[in-house]
Order: structure tokens, then C-alpha cells, then sequence
């Protein structure tokens, strides 16, 4: 049902979409676009919009970020955003394509029900098939919740997959592969021993991104490492998203977690998103500012440099996607009361905007300095795609890192391979080779034989 709400100029603070007085403030980053349009909608299914708000750059315009505040709009309303502007891709890395429906990059609730990402990489409106931001009510009682503090010197971190930690049916949870049903398995969590649960990604994924071919076969993407919301939990993790519950149900599992005295670590995938290649889709940032949030060539700006091996890299070390990243990782531990963060690919974070090597790579350091993440874990998987390895010399004091090097002497050792006592004991004793030179700690080393990457322990050692 269309309807008609009055509009003001709002606010550029904060992004994304806000609960405010008497309605709600939007507000969206884009240094390039000429016009931006604001879509609502009654339902994450609703084929029709509800109204369709243009804003004008002399009214709800400050510097480069668009703004308008929507009265007597409610929670619960769904929306996505338009944009026009140059799609000069050669020359400018622009892509702007003006019938495609954006998701807003600091939504804290997305739904993808209607999702297509063949329409998404093509060009044309695709309204009827795009993903959708909510309004959420931040409102939580969290029940005198802080996030959880334990030593890293006494912590054991179990990696597990919220998807299929509960996915056989011989888990007997009442809503299987969710949030809601790992709260179930906490008791088995606890008898393991453990102090943390690291959880692979659970920010806001593309389930279809896959190789061509394997979607016929009804293959989804399950691993996660595909982000596109970074602010949003996974609505394929909730039981209800269509009634955006996303918050409601993280905050629960997290609540739940802390109270059996485990920390809850993150597993984030800032190095690249899902928009994927050249001829990837058209989801929020490719068609916001292409040239700002990803690594481009220097010579033709349509090609994607690729230091992930996912078809593009974030140009992390812009200051406005510097901003973006803080600002994510802060909102999870303020507002989600996450413990902490695995680092996807971290080394692709240390390149600078060329994709040169930095020594002092600001976002990096803007995490460590960071004081909302003062007493949050950082582990960092010490490497990237394109061949940058930092396994003893990752940028930064605070950070724990994956120690590969720990990883391969000690499978080669349970092989039986010979001549390697000298550097097992090394590796036992906290891998002093690669870090006591820096005057780093025994912490600094996150010691595991086995993960998400490749044979589980059981197969590696059957």
C-alpha cells in the first residue's frame, strides 16, 4: 500500500538507517553519485514500494554523505537505496548504475528473500529481486551482560560453523544450523573445556555466490567468506529474519555464552566482498563508490586487483573504508558484545592503496589503538593470496597470530618425519624465532595443527 511521509533534511550522523524523535534518519556515504534515491517497504517481500523518496542535493546533501529524515516512519520498515552517477568504468572505476536496489552498508538487518544475484550482474532494474535493508529497534536487555575477559595465555578456542555445528538431525535442536540452536549445545561446549567459541563468519553472506555450474546442482556458498553486510548477523543463521530478529537472536546466543563463562570471537572477512570480479553483481559498494572501496588497476579501472583470490580486494587503507572497518568492529563489541575477531586474509589489510606492502598500515594500527577494542582479542591469519606472508612480523603488538609455520613442523612430525626435534621444541615453546626479536610475548602465537582449511584432525591423522 503506497503512502506518503513527510521528509525533512535529517542528518549525515550516523550512517545507515536510525530510529530518531519522531521517525527515523537516514543517512548513506557516496563521494560520486549525482542523484540517490530512497526506496521503503511494508514487508521484505513486498513487490511494491511503499513510497519512493528522491532526495535533493541542496536540501539533504552535507559534504559526501546523503541524508534524510523520514517522520512518524516505524521500525520493522524495510528499504533499500538508488543511485546515479558516472559508469565510466575504465577511466574512473565508477560503476553506477541507476535501477539497481542497494543494500546500505551499516544496515543492521538485511533480508535476501528476494535475492538474484544473476540480476544483480546485469545491467537493469532488479527491485524485484534485490536485497533489502531494515530499521531495527535497537532496544535489549542484556541483563548486566559485559563482554567476557579471560587471559589468551589460559584461552582454547573452539572454531565451529553455526550453520552445520547443528545441522544433522541427530542434534535434536528445535531449529537447526541457527544462533537459537547452538544456545542448545552450550552444556556440551562447556564439558569441552573451552574458553571462547570462534564462530565462522556470521555477518551477512551470499549464499549464492558459488562457482558457475555448481548452482543447478542446489548448491549454496556455506563457508560465509563471502560478505556483503558486515553489519547485519547472517539471516540464514535466524530462525525469523523475516521479522528482523537478526539482533535479537546474535544478542541471545552471546547473553547465553557469556553466562557459561565463554567468550564469543569472530571470524570477519574484511579483506574482500562478495560483489566478487569485474563481472561480479552490483550489491552496496560497487555501486556506491567502486574506485574507494576496492583495490582497482592503475591503467584500467574496470579490472579488480586480486590479492584474495575472491575476485577483488578492500582498499582497506582508504580513509573511509579505514573508518568503515573501525567503526564495524567497534559497533560489534559495543553494541553485540563480541570478545573478539579472527582476521580473514589480515595481510591483505597491510597494503596500501597502490597495493604496496606498508609497514605502519593505518586501519591496523587504528584497531590497536582503538579504545572500544582495548580488551578485544585480535588474531590475525598472518597472510593473503598474492603471495604476502607475515607469519612473526604482522603489524601491530596487541595481535595473536595463526602460526602457520607451528601448523606444518607439527604435521610433519606426527608423520614421522625426521630430523625435527629441534624445531618442534621451538614450536612448543612458543615459536621464540618468530617473535621474542620484536620483544613480542609467548601470546603472540595461536598454536593449532588443523581448521576450517582443509582435512579435519580426525581425517589428517586416520
Amino acid at each position: 500500500m503506497k503512502k506518503t511521509y513527510k521528509t525533512s533534511s535529517g542528518s549525515p550522523y550516523p550512517l545507515g538507517s536510525r530510529l530518531k524523535n519522531d521517525g527515523v534518519n537516514f543517512s548513506i556515504f557516496t563521494r560520486h553519485a549525482t542523484a540517490v534515491e530512497l526506496i521503503l517497504y511494508d514487508s521484505d517481500t513486498s513487490l511494491e514500494a511503499i513510497q519512493i523518496i528522491p532526495l535533493a542535493s541542496e536540501i539533504h546533501k552535507t559534504f559526501y554523505s546523503w541524508h534524510i529524515h523520514v517522520h512518524d516512519l516505524p521500525a520493522g520498515t524495510w528499504y533499500t537505496w538508488r543511485m546515479d552517477g558516472a559508469d565510466d568504468t575504465s577511466q574512473s572505476g565508477l560503476r553506477f548504475d541507476k535501477q539497481k536496489h542497494l543494500v546500505d552498508p551499516v544496515a543492521r538487518a538485511i533480508s535476501d528473500s528476494l535475492w538474484k544475484r544473476e540480476k544483480a550482474c546485469i545491467p537493469g532494474d532488479n527491485g524485484h529481486a534485490a536485497m533489502r535493508s531494515l530499521v531495527v529497534d535497537d532496544s535489549y536487555d542484556w541483563e548486566g551482560d559485559t563482554p567476557f575477559s579471560f587471559k589468551s595465555e589460559n584461552s582454547i578456542i573452539y572454531e565451529l560453523h553455526v550453520g552445520g555445528f547443528t545441522r544433522h538431525p541427530d542434534s535434536g535442536v528445535k531449529n537447526p544450523g541457527t544462533f537459537s540452536a547452538l544456545i542448545e549445545k552450550i552444556p556440551y561446549l562447556k564439558a569441552l573445556g573451552i574458553t571462547h567459541v570462534e564462530l565462522l563468519p556470521v555477518m551477512a553472506f551470499d549464499e549464492q555466490d558459488i562457482p558457475r555450474g555448481t548452482a543447478a546442482l542446489g548448491l549454496k556458498n556455506y563457508w560465509g567468506y563471502s560478505t556483503h553486510s558486515f553489519f547485519s548477523p547472517h539471516p540464514g543463521y535466524c530462525v525469523t529474519p523475516e521479522q528482523g530478529t537478526h539482533l535479537e537472536e546474535f544478542r541471545d546466543l552471546v547473553k547465553a555464552m557469556h553466562k557459561a563463562k565463554i567468550g564469543v570471537v569472530m571470524d570477519v572477512v574484511f579483506n574482500h566482498t562478495s560483489e566478487a570480479g569485474t563481472d561480479g553483481p552490483i550489491i552496496n559498494f560497487r555501486g556506491i563508490g567502486s574506485n574507494i572501496f576496492y583495490h582497482l588497476d592503475a591503467v584500467d579501472k574496470s579490472i579488480y586487483r586480486d590479492y584474495t583470490g575472491c575476485g577483488n580486494t578492500v582498499n582497506a587503507n582508504h580513509p573511509v573504508v579505514a573508518n568503515f572497518i573501525i567503526s564495524c568492529l567497534e559497533y560489534w563489541v559495543r553494541e553485540m558484545h563480541v570478545d573478539g575477531f579472527r582476521f580473514d586474509l589480515a595481510s591483505a589489510l597491510a597494503r596500501g592503496q597502490n597495493g604496496e606492502v606498508l609497514q605502519d598500515p593505518p586501519v591496523l594500527w587504528g584497531i590497536e589503538l582503538s579504545e572500544q577494542l582495548a580488551k578485544t582479542k585480535l588474531i590475525a591469519e598472518a597472510w593473503d593470496a598474492a603471495g604476502l606472508y607475515q607469519v612473526g612480523s604482522f603489524p601491530g603488538y596487541r595481535w595473536g597470530e595463526w602460526n602457520g609455520k607451528y601448523r606444518d613442523s607439527m604435521r610433519r612430525f606426527i608423520r614421522g618425519d625426521h630430523g625435527l626435534t629441534a624445531e618442534v621444541a621451538t614450536r612448543l615453546c612458543a615459536s621464540s624465532d618468530l617473535y621474542q626479536h620484536q620483544g613480542r610475548l609467548p601470546i603472540n602465537s595461536i598454536n593449532f595443527i588443523t581448521c576450517h582449511d582443509g582435512f579435519t584432525l580426525n581425517d589428517m591423522v586416520s
